[in-house]
């Protein structure tokens, strides 16, 4: 597997902190001077040492493929943070899962912005299928944020063949669907959970759909007659870390 090009703040910094000696080489815009990038600089140069370089806009944007790296770029080794299911289980130990499934979500855009709702809720893991599906690259890795350096990423060749491993693991799978009587607030989310999102305008597909042991919607208020993949999966994700909250599963606050 070729190296992976890590775009902005965000995704350096994550890397840098995650797993430092993947990083090959960095660049930053030696012309940028205001306080973030001397920041970066100063806890980039403790770290990387040789491995941390100047270069011009030119250059970052011929790299990057457009303008908006922030001046900071870097080369790496992918990061091992995907696993296989059983791995992923058995590293949690008795820590309650927490899992999002995405089925056919195919823009970048929205499994970056997926990946970073997700680990902003506290989430173990995402779960795709490798067909019909966005994988990491550099653009997810960009609208991630750094959360594409951190979150396991597991990509499966059956993802009801993954389901059912799940449920035969003890883990609730729970998917969304706008026909469901129940809604998410209706459920006990503090059991181990998979929660289940469709690619928006179609869904789920029917044998995922037919999978799950749990259908929710999300209820709707407005006008709007659905919302995007990423802040339906935000909203399914934090009525979790709101029950186990409560519970006190979690801590208020997880930095």
């Amino acid at each position: 597997m070729g190296q992976q090009i890590l775009v902005g703040f965000h995704a350096v910094i994550a890397r840098i902190r995650q797993a430092p000696d993947s990083l090959t080489t960095v660049y930053y815009d030696f012309s940028r001077r205001d306080r973030r990038m001397k920041d970066f600089i100063e806890s980039a140069q403790s770290v990387l040492g040789r491995r941390l370089h100047q270069a011009d806009s030119a250059r970052l944007r011929q790299l990057a493929g457009h303008d908006r790296h922030q001046g900071v770029l870097a080369f790496a080794e992918p990061a091992a943070i995907a696993r296989t299911i059983p791995e992923l289980l058995d590293s949690l130990g008795k820590i309650p899962p927490l899992l999002l499934i995405l089925d056919g979500v195919t823009d970048p855009h929205n499994l970056g912005a997926c990946l970073r709702v997700a680990d902003g809720a506290g989430a173990h893991a995402i779960i795709v299928p490798k067909d019909r599906s966005a994988q990491l690259n550099t653009t997810v890795s960009k609208v991630a944020s750094g959360a594409a350096e951190t979150m396991p990423f597991v990509a499966v060749t059956n993802l009801a063949r993954a389901i059912r491993e799940l449920q035969d693991a003890g883990v609730w799978v729970v998917g969304t669907t706008e026909d469901a009587q129940k809604t998410i607030y209706d459920i006990d989310l503090t059991v181990p959970i998979a929660i289940v999102m469709g690619a928006e305008g179609e869904g789920m597909r029917r044998l995922t759909k037919e999978t799950c042991d749990e259908l929710v919607s999300i209820p709707m208020h407005g006008g709007v007659e659905s919302l995007n993949v990423s802040v339906a999966s935000g909203v399914c994700l934090y009525e979790v870390a709101r029950q186990r909250i409560a519970l006190g599963m979690l801590p208020v606050q997880q930095k």
